[in-house]
């Protein structure tokens, strides 16, 4: 009979990979690191850039306020070059909305930095990965999930990120996560080595990992730029990112030594894969979504119902006392 492992079994083997791989690990890169006082001379992030709404405070770099249509975004000036690495980041997503908030946040492995968008506060058609911290539900026909959610992509530069859909057409594979509204800072975890992609999460604040997925086949070139982006639309929250470090990873060569020019060439022509890409799911209409269209248009017809139904009182009685006093100057003529 063949033997079957748990999950929990699974995420502890998983843990006790990561742990092992890490130990083997450098120093964290200073060129990537993100640590408090933020600002240097000059009042900028050294080796970073920030934008949009982002407000740089001592505690925390607030990408978006708790307000509504506002985008932000943080990204690295400096490539990073290495094959295999490993980022913790400590971030937080709060906000005053009790049942309707938004809309989220993203970290961002790839290509173009720095270039504002629809995907959470970054450009569409991306080429690297995006890892979404999606805190809106769009609940899109039988792809509904529960939210807050991460989820990750891998982008060739062609594929299309659907918010309407949650982003499970091209999603690579995520969990369900309550981070948002924490009463302490909450943690996440990315591992790219030997073309394997690990995502953890520390939300209960724990001081320990737990899995999100891991993906094997996943082709990630280097020479792509860290980010964070966030935005905000009709609904709003806080989107802040706290502390980060990027360490190199030690594993198997990706390729051939080659002369430096020629490995800038190939930074620039090799695209983002998946081996086993997940299957493309087509788009399902929801005609029952609890999106601020919905409900803004459900209130709109039970106004627009009530002032048909006052009209039509109001009207009845105009026509009854108009009868009552024909009925009386009838008698006394």
């Amino acid at each position: 009979m063949p033997l079957r492992m748990s999950s929990s079994w699974l995420a502890t083997l998983a843990v006790a990979a990561l742990a092992l791989t890490v130990a083997h690990a450098q120093e964290p890169a200073r060129q990537f690191t993100l640590s408090r006082p933020y600002l240097g001379a000059g009042m900028e992030i050294p080796y970073w850039e920030f934008g949009g709404h982002s407000v740089v405070s001592d505690e925390y770099i607030r990408l978006t306020p708790d307000r509504q249509s506002k985008q932000g975004y943080l990204w690295s000036r400096l490539p990073v070059l290495f094959d295999h690495w490993d980022l913790i980041v400590e971030f937080k997503v709060h906000g005053s909305g009790r049942k309707l908030f938004g809309d989220g946040m993203a970290f961002w492995y790839a290509k173009q930095p720095m270039t504002p968008g629809p995907v959470f506060g970054s450009v569409d058609f991306f080429s690297g990965l995006g890892l979404f911290f999606d805190t809106y539900s769009n609940h899109n026909g039988h792809h509904h999930h529960a939210h807050p959610y991460i989820s990750a992509m891998i982008g060739d530069g062609t594929l299309h990120y659907d918010h309407d859909a949650d982003g499970t057409l091209t999603e690579l594979a995520g969990c369900e996560a309550q981070f948002r509204n924490k009463p302490y800072p909450t943690r996440f975890r990315v591992t790219y080595l030997n073309n394997v992609l690990q995502v953890f999460h520390d939300i209960d604040n724990e001081r320990s990992w737990k899995e999100c997925f891991t993906k094997s086949g996943v082709h990630l070139p280097s020479g792509y730029h860290l980010g964070f982006s966030a935005a905000t639309g009709d609904v709003a929250d806080a989107h802040d990112v706290i502390t980060a470090q990027l360490t190199q990873l030690h594993g198997q060569p990706k390729q051939p030594q080659r002369p430096l020019q020629e490995t800038r060439e190939l930074r620039q022509t090799e695209v983002p894969f998946v081996a086993e890409a997940p299957l493309k799911r087509e788009r399902v209409n929801d005609d029952h979504g609890d999106t601020i269209g919905s409900t803004l248009g459900s209130i709109a017809l039970i106004f627009l119902g009530s002032l048909a139904v006052i009209a039509l009182i109001v009207g009845g009685i105009v026509f009854y006392r108009s009868k009552q006093e024909q009925h009386k100057a009838k008698r006394l003529y």
